[in-house]
């Protein structure tokens, strides 16, 4: 099975603008993956220069994704943080929610999706919602999300933050996450960016637990200054195959997206 992972593409007109989503569309499609997720932070955060997008026209550009067992969504925390309408509503509703399922997209929201193939797909909400990663105001509720899945189903969970992984020991063989942008700048040892309260144990790329295992994209936006070096902006592709004992492995390889795509 091969997944292609969108994460993290802070949508705004001046470095990432719908021109350049729609570049990572046709590019996603292109790597004919059995599924597409896309593991939250749709909205543009704190970032030199930005000038925001509505989700609407962010999900209008998404809603070209195509991918036989599906194509599915999670919200980060910038999706909430970051939405005029949520902060007009007390955080009670995020329109990149709405917009995305008006798209046509499937919105995992503390819930469950089944694919067509049997398995299933667990989407956690921000762990953080609104606030800071180290003050958060959590969203998520795991508990909620896999009331409904049977026990020892395949099960993959989309989780915007990977501290996720740590602090929720989710029945799920393979959780995928952004967030941490894999730092932005992964030159030198320098990391510009780092948002999760385990620091560099969970950086960037595939880690793993027992049976549990954690993939971390590094995610295709900007965050605090438009740069990266040493982690260019990225579709992540995993493929699972299943291990003679029934057990799940995760593999993973990057395709780098560049503005000539």
């Amino acid at each position: 099975m091969r997944i292609a992972v969108l994460a993290d593409l802070h949508a705004c007109d001046r470095w990432m603008p719908l021109d350049r989503i729609e570049r990572i569309v046709t590019q996603a499609n292109a790597t004919h993956p059995d599924i597409i997720v896309l593991p939250g932070d749709f909205l543009v955060g704190h970032l030199v220069g930005k000038k925001p997008i509505a989700a609407d026209r962010i999900a209008q550009v998404l809603s070209g994704l195509q991918a036989p067992q599906g194509v599915y969504a999670s919200l980060g925390n910038h999706d909430w943080a970051d939405c005029p309408e949520a902060q007009q509503n007390g955080y009670a509703q995020s329109s990149v929610e709405a917009a995305l399922a008006e798209a046509g997209l499937r919105v995992l929201k503390n819930a469950a999706a089944q694919m067509p193939n049997g398995g299933y797909v667990v989407g956690l909400d921000s762990a953080i919602g609104h606030g800071s990663t180290f003050r958060p105001k959590p969203r998520h509720d795991p508990k909620k999300a896999f009331a409904s899945i049977p026990k020892g189903a395949s099960t993959i969970l989309l989780a915007h933050e990977p501290d996720v992984f740590i602090e929720h020991a989710s029945p799920a063989a393979l959780q995928i996450s952004g967030h941490t942008h894999g730092g932005q700048i992964g030159a030198l040892g320098i990391l510009a960016t780092l948002p999760s309260r385990y620091g560099t144990r969970l950086d960037y790329g595939h880690k793993q637990h027992i049976e549990r295992n954690l993939i971390i994209s590094g995610g295709l936006g900007y965050g605090g200054v438009p740069l990266r070096l040493g982690r260019t902006s990225e579709i992540s592709l995993i493929h699972l195959r299943s291990k003679p004992d029934g057990a799940t492995v995760a593999n993973r390889q990057v395709t780098a997206l560049r503005e000539g795509v």
